[in-house]
């Protein structure tokens, strides 16, 4: 599968967040200035994913089942919902 999904550069131009799949699961990479942090979560391992739009952008949440909630933010409307759409598609297979 091995698609990529990445934040707008807008927002952020020079640390873009990105959500990578997987075979087996998807990557969110939270990119700041002097870090960034990489959360693989295993599609089984999710129970929920939520979509908050404003004007122009919108912020996902993935609802992992034993640990905190995942937020990427700047993403396109469109690109958040086949996002979306692609998580729930492998959780629910």
């Amino acid at each position: 599968m091995n698609e990529r999904f990445s934040a707008s550069g807008l927002m952020n131009p020079f640390f873009p967040d990105e959500i990578t799949f997987g075979e087996k699961g998807v990557t969110f990479k939270v990119k700041k200035m002097f870090n960034s942090t990489d959360n693989f979560v295993f599609y089984t391992d999710i129970s929920g994913v939520e979509i908050e739009n404003s004007m122009f952008f919108s912020t996902i949440r993935v609802i992992p089942r034993m640990r905190p909630e995942i937020i990427i933010n700047n993403f396109s409307k469109g690109d958040a919902k086949k996002v979306k759409e692609l998580i729930l598609d492998k959780v629910q297979s």
